[in-house]
């Protein structure tokens, strides 16, 4: 009788934490990889990573930072809840001609407390161009 009463009791604490979910927040972004492509000198440099907390407790952005000053986040102030959508702003300054490639680091509460996210693209100048562009048209006019 003592042995049924222990199972009993062993069982009865054992389905009674299989029925508490942890709260845990989780991060989902859309994508974590934006890409410029080809833009010109001087173009808007802001883009926005959508993402989503698919967790069960409230996503707090702690930090955003990014790799070099070029590259300014912007995150959240408030907590994202449980389903909803939020964003982070990135703005590339544009006035550098050269190729992009920067990662901006999120710190959070989730599951995942770390994740990183990639800008890449081109800045080119329209006023400048290269000697093999020259070259081409000065063969085409001819």
């Amino acid at each position: 009788m003592k042995n049924l009463i222990a199972i009993l009791f062993v069982g009865l604490m054992s389905f009674g934490s299989f029925a508490q979910e942890k709260k845990v927040a989780k991060i989902e972004f859309k994508t974590t990889v934006i890409d410029y492509g080809t833009i010109e000198k001087g173009s808007d440099g802001v883009r926005t990573f959508e993402f989503t907390n698919t967790g069960n407790a409230p996503l707090v952005i702690s930090n955003v930072k990014s790799t070099c000053g070029c590259t300014v986040p912007k995150k959240p102030k408030e907590p994202i809840m449980p389903g909803e959508t939020g964003e982070i702003e990135v703005k590339y300054d544009t006035k550098r001609v050269n190729p992009i490639r920067k990662t901006i680091t999120v710190f959070s509460n989730a599951e995942t407390p770390t994740v990183a996210l990639k800008i890449k693209g081109l800045v080119v100048d329209p006023d400048k161009t290269s000697v093999l562009e020259k070259k081409e048209k000065s063969m085409i006019e001819q």
